[in-house]
């Protein structure tokens, strides 16, 4: 089983404007909502691959009802734990000339409230893959991720990866089986100018040196690198469509190599799945769906042929 872990989801309220004025009233030309968070953003698209997940997390108020809503339409399995007070928070993209977001602070969320969440992944067992996505809100310590993984010390648990800065580098001690930063993302962690190739690679294979099993650097239109826990390099490049939409690319293409690699086994088929399913994303105005996604498998396959 797989299971996704969203400490702070939301709903992502995306308006769409000509122009964006600030200091005065801007109409909008439409608006769209979608439920949100990295880690339910993983679960949906593995429901689109025909990949079973159960979401764990936490819901509150009124956006809470509609996102637990939201998860149950989708066909994914969810074991929330339900906040006493505030409300899920509501993520605003505004999307003119420019794409802009405000990402609110969400709920609090209390000692007694995460530690029946560190109670849930008693369930998680030997061949299991859990997937830690996002940020850490602002009312939990910065160790949240670690007292999740503290849990699962001694179980053959696959672990994955996708945050930023300090809780990446944290959690390699655990030896996830993938992590995915970005460019941007890696030269923070390691506090330089990262320009070419052959600095990716040489920055990816010391994410390994420090634990992680797998490393893909995202490039945005440039595609991405893997390195992979047998230090093989692969390379694969993106489709050159029109974006609609960044929310959640990333968090598709961790959730297409995870397909991939329990569907084959095969590092390569996993990159290709994970960047169909980001490009997917990327060429949609909300998540993937399957008819996309294979769709811009198959043309990338073409291509690399």
């Amino acid at each position: 089983m797989i299971y996704t872990v969203t400490l702070n989801p939301s709903i992502d309220y995306i308006v769409y404007l000509d122009d964006f004025k600030k200091g005065i009233t801007n109409r909008t030309t439409r608006e769209e909502y979608y439920i949100g968070g990295k880690g339910i953003n993983v679960s949906c698209i593995l429901s689109e691959l025909d990949i079973q997940s159960t979401a764990l997390g936490f819901t509150a108020g009124f956006t809470g009802d509609e996102i637990e809503k939201g998860i149950k339409d989708k066909k994914i399995k969810a074991d929330f734990i339900r906040l006493k007070n505030g409300i899920s928070r509501i993520n605003i993209k505004i999307n003119s000339t420019d794409e802009s977001e405000i990402n609110c602070q969400g709920p609090e969320i209390s000692n007694d409230e995460f530690n029946l969440l560190i109670q849930k992944t008693d369930i998680i067992s030997n061949g299991d893959t859990i997937v830690l996505a996002g940020s850490i809100p602002d009312t939990l310590s910065c160790d949240a991720y670690d007292k999740i993984l503290e849990k699962l010390k001694g179980k053959n648990v696959r672990i994955v990866i996708d945050a930023t800065k300090k809780l990446l580098v944290n959690s390699l001690k655990y030896n996830p089986f993938l992590i995915k930063p970005n460019r941007q993302e890696l030269s923070e962690i390691f506090d330089t100018e990262i320009n070419n190739e052959t600095d990716i690679e040489k920055y990816a294979r010391k994410l390994q040196s420090m634990g992680a099993k797998n490393v893909i650097v995202s490039l945005g239109g440039d595609g991405a690198i893997l390195i992979d826990e047998f230090e093989n390099k692969h390379k694969i490049g993106v489709l050159n469509e029109k974006v609609l939409n960044t929310v959640g690319s990333g968090d598709s293409m961790v959730a297409g190599f995870i397909a991939g690699y329990e569907k084959t086994k095969s590092y390569s088929h996993a990159l290709a799945l994970g960047t169909a399913c980001g490009n997917a994303t990327a060429f949609s105005k909300g998540l993937a769906t399957r008819e996309k996604i294979y769709d811009i498998l198959n043309k990338l396959q073409k291509n690399k042929d």
